[in-house]
């Protein structure tokens, strides 16, 4: 056995939440500019040109203001009255064409940027190991990805714009207020003081109900998926009416996250209507005073309402555009918990290169292998310090090259997760996995899964042609339909030539139109068809009847020459594919060899084989299949 490897450390957890509930909204969304460059020179655009639109409404009162105090109230001139009209006419269809401008240059942008957020989140799931996605469930990422995205593309092309216009909007509507009539404009600065502490308020209150509605609707997402994945458990046990009775629950859980937002939002809004057509009424009377006493001109009193009228939309339009923002500011949160948190199984910096494929096989080691999954607390993983609970505590085994093995051991012993080791779906805590001497965490991962191909006990499948899904593993080859028809050969997987449309078949989402044994033979022969230089195989004949099993079996032995091969054993017939047997007990393999000498010699193997021996399976057959192997 080879010496253990000098120890490596080991790349640190990454939260998988990454709370931001005390970060600045400003600040959250300022990170959107990441995906967002491409589109911002014109969305900034699209900005100037509704920006131009608000002033040139707001400059409509200020003609207004000059023909009442020169036409209309001096010598009554008919020309100055149609010239200042064809002035607010011009005014008005150079606004309408802003307008149009606005929305023609940030549609474009806000949908691409839409789509590449969803990609780089795509991507960053694909990424992601697969400790990340045992904790999260499918309907909190599909919100994300959708929903989230959604409202944050709608806050860029609109909410963002308009809240920056209608802001500039007020000031500048504020300032020309005071220039009409500065008594009245302080009675309307007046009534902004209350407005700016219910908009405190309602900041405070909504984004906590925001939030809460997200994660309530990404809960439901995955009621949906959960209920339609496993629709078949719940007829067969007539448990429809408490999938459905759940999922009320939750929906009524998030209608009463949803009317409250509404009454937190309809309240800021009457608030935000109401005090400024109050304080209308209060300059009103102020202004009509003052007017009679002379101190004020009509032409003044007119420009001051008109461009209050003005400002008033983007006022009650407040209430709308900060809900719309800190939804987005939610959403945001909720896109980059999940961009934050980092793989903790990477590439390396400088990878190193497998050497040249040997035909008589490849050399599989694992020295010294230790492995535990992370403790988690409400989500996030926490320090494990003194923990003693190993999956696998120092594991030392060796695949000679084309050699087959069989890894058995009773239910929960670790055999799966030691599979899953070699081609990194999790990283090793302690020790090394080699292939041919070269650490698997040398290698790029693409690399390493290229040379190692793996068949689960529960197999996959994707909603695409059966040809599709048996080449998902191959990059090129010379002729497919040779390489497609010998994988499914071998897998005894023919009877996907009997389905409707042939290879060219689209199986169903996860492949449930087929049955179990006809997932696994497909999957088998997806495993087949790359080739490798390893081949894990997690019991993937379990759904199998004997005689198919026997079949699949002696093709495999035919076809696996060459290919080194560690298959995990669930049942005593399993064991016929293998050379030799690795015992797994308690972490560690105690003991390797042959099938008939292991009977011979080694309690634990005698008692795993009889805890898993196939239903009606007589001992006799136990020294069959260590016949078998023994030839």
């Amino acid at each position: 056995m080879p010496s253990a490897s000098p120890a490596r450390p080991v790349p640190p957890e990454s939260p998988v939440l990454t709370r931001r509930d005390g970060e600045s909204t400003t600040r959250v969304l300022l990170r959107l500019v990441a995906w967002a460059r491409p589109a911002v020179p014109r969305v900034v655009v699209g900005g100037i040109t509704a920006l131009g639109a608000s002033l040139l409404a707001l400059a409509v009162p200020q003609v207004l203001r000059a023909i009442v105090n020169g036409p209309l109230l001096t010598d009554g001139s008919r020309r100055g009255v149609v010239l200042g009209a064809l002035v607010v006419l011009a005014l008005g269809v150079l606004e309408a064409f802003f307008v149009w401008c606005r929305r023609a240059l940030i549609a474009t942008p806000g949908t691409t940027v839409e789509r590449e957020m969803r990609t780089s989140l795509f991507r960053h799931l694909l990424d992601l190991p697969v400790e990340f996605h045992d904790r999260w469930s499918g309907g909190q990422l599909l919100s994300r990805a959708m929903g989230d995205l959604g409202t944050i593309r709608r806050w860029t092309v609109f909410g963002l714009v308009m809240l920056v216009v209608s802001a500039v909007t007020v000031v500048v509507g504020s300032a020309l207020m005071f220039v009409s009539a500065w008594q009245l404009g302080l009675v309307y600065v007046a009534g902004a003081v209350p407005m700016i502490w219910l908009g405190f308020r309602f900041r405070e209150d909504y984004k906590v109900v925001a939030r809460r509605a997200r994660e309530q609707a990404g809960d439901l997402a995955t009621a949906v998926e959960e209920s339609v994945h496993g629709i078949r458990v719940l007829k067969a046990f007539g448990r429809g009416e408490d999938a459905l009775d759940d999922f009320s629950r939750q929906a009524s859980e998030l209608r009463e996250t949803e009317v409250h937002k509404a009454r937190t939002l309809s309240r800021v809004s009457f608030a935000l209507g109401a005090i400024p057509e109050a304080v209308l009424a209060v300059t009103l009377a102020v202004g009509v005073t003052l007017a009679a006493r002379g101190e004020l001109s009509v032409g003044a009193l007119v420009a001051f309402f008109a461009t209050a009228a003005v400002v008033n939309a983007p006022v009650e339009r407040l209430g709308q555009l900060l809900a719309m923002t800190f939804d987005a500011k939610a959403a945001t949160d909720r896109f980059l918990q999940v961009m934050d948190t980092g793989s903790a199984v990477r590439d390396p910096e400088v990878p190193a290169t497998l050497p040249a494929a040997d035909p008589a096989g490849s050399r599989v080691e694992l020295v010294g292998v230790r492995f535990r999954h992370p403790a988690v607390v409400a989500g996030r993983p926490v320090p494990d310090e003194g923990r003693e609970d190993d999956v696998l505590a120092g594991v030392d085994l060796v695949l000679e090259p084309g050699e087959t093995m069989a890894l058995v051991g009773l239910t929960g012993s670790g055999k799966t997760t030691l599979l899953q080791l070699v081609p990194r779906l999790y990283d090793v805590t302690g020790g090394a996995v080699r292939i041919d001497g070269v650490d698997v965490r040398d290698l790029t991962r693409t690399d390493l899964r290229r040379a190692v191909a793996v068949a689960f006990e529960d197999p996959i499948l994707f909603s695409a042609s059966v040809r599709e899904n048996v080449l998902m593993g191959v990059d090129d080859a010379e002729d497919p339909e040779e390489l497609v028809a010998q994988a499914l050969e071998v897998a005894s997987a023919d009877f996907v030539r009997r389905l409707p449309h042939g290879l060219d078949t689209v199986i169903g989402e996860e492949g449930l139109s087929l049955s179990g044994g006809q997932r696994q033979r497909v999957a088998l022969a997806r495993a087949i068809a790359v080739r490798p230089r390893v081949l894990l195989l997690d019991d993937p004949l379990s759904a199998l009847d004997v005689t198919t099993e026997a079949a699949v079996t002696s093709r495999l032995r035919e076809v696996l020459t060459g290919t080194t091969t560690l298959v995990v054993a669930h049942r005593p017939s399993t064991v016929a594919l293998a050379d030799r047997v690795a015992v797994l007990e308690d972490g560690r393999i105690t003991g390797v060899g042959r099938h008939s000498d292991l009977l011979d010699e080694h309690p634990h193997y005698r008692f795993v084989l009889t805890a898993m021996r196939d239903t009606g399976q007589p001992d006799l057959e136990l020294d069959r299949l260590g016949t078998e192997v023994a030839r």
